[in-house]
């Protein structure tokens, strides 16, 4: 409880908070990460093998079915008492901006208004070919295919882990509700064709090989370049660039607060390290900012 109140003295004197997630926020609310075991039809594939744009042009019913089942296991989830603290810490301090790595909408579902999604969103899809976001569609279901002979590159979208998104589930730019057996077990689905082009609709996330945005980087770096106090949460800080934010915080003179059950490589970097989960942590911290 110390380590409580440490943090938030720290954060009852800040103008500019940043708050940095990971992963682990969102595996509270029973998000599969990333590189958790997958089932049903894409037992036969490896996750990395999908995520990247080699696999899409080989194959794009294949790779867009499987992230549509992934949104569709989004669907099925709610923001824990984790992200509902974020949300909560924007109306206790001046500043507040949220920058995750992870490709799931349960920050925006908590109340956390236009977070920084480093890499990419499950809810933004867009354009192959001209980039223009998506409209409104309706799944065509495929038969079952064979997996792309794509190999994994070096981007971080295995690092979203459970995913991020720039927009609630109910208003979700594919549709209300996913084909039939897409939520169980996962089907070759068609991606829909660009209104604007013809092209082939893409998930909004960040592949394998592929940069993060650039505005939203640029956006982040100069966050933390400029806040008081970086609060991190739930992220191993090894995947690169995304792991750059909070050592930019604390290269700028920022107090850098670390909430993650697991020791990290964050923890040398951290004015106070909160080994505990999200969902634990985050509330108490916001109880303590409020007494």
């Amino acid at each position: 409880m110390d380590r409580i109140r440490d943090a938030a003295t720290i954060l009852s004197q800040a103008k500019r908070v940043v708050v940095f997630t990971g992963a682990g926020i969102s595996a509270e609310s029973g998000v599969p990460t990333f590189r958790d075991a997958l089932t049903g039809l894409w037992e036969r594939f490896d996750a990395q093998a999908l995520a990247t744009p080699q696999a899409f042009a080989d194959d794009p019913a294949l790779v867009w079915g499987w992230y549509e089942w992934r949104r569709t296991q989004l669907l099925r989830v709610r923001p824990n008492p984790g992200h509902d603290a974020v949300a909560a810490l924007a109306g206790l301090v001046p500043t507040l901006t949220v920058i995750t790595q992870n490709v799931d909408d349960l920050h925006e579902r908590a109340g956390s208004v236009d977070p920084l999604h480093l890499h990419g969103s499950l809810f933004a899809p867009r354009c192959s070919v001209c980039a223009a976001p998506a409209s409104p569609v309706s799944p065509t279901v495929t038969s079952p295919g064979t997996a792309p002979g794509a190999s994994p590159g070096l981007s971080p979208e295995s690092a979203s882990g459970s995913g991020s998104g720039s927009g609630s589930a109910s208003g979700s730019p594919l549709g209300s509700t996913p084909t039939a057996g897409v939520a169980d077990e996962g089907r070759r689905i068609t991606p829909p064709a660009c209104e604007r082009c013809g092209g082939a609709i893409r998930p909004g996330v960040v592949w394998f090989g592929e940069a993060l945005p650039e505005d939203a980087l640029e956006t982040a770096v100069l966050a933390a370049s400029e806040c008081d106090v970086l609060l991190t949460v739930g992220t191993s800080g090894l995947v690169y660039p995304a792991a750059e934010i909070p050592r930019v915080a604390a290269r700028f003179g920022a107090a850098v607060i670390q909430v993650n059950p697991q020791a990290t490589p964050l923890d040398a970097l951290a004015v106070v390290n909160l080994h505990q989960s999200a969902a634990q942590a985050l509330p108490a911290l916001v109880e303590a900012l409020q007494s």
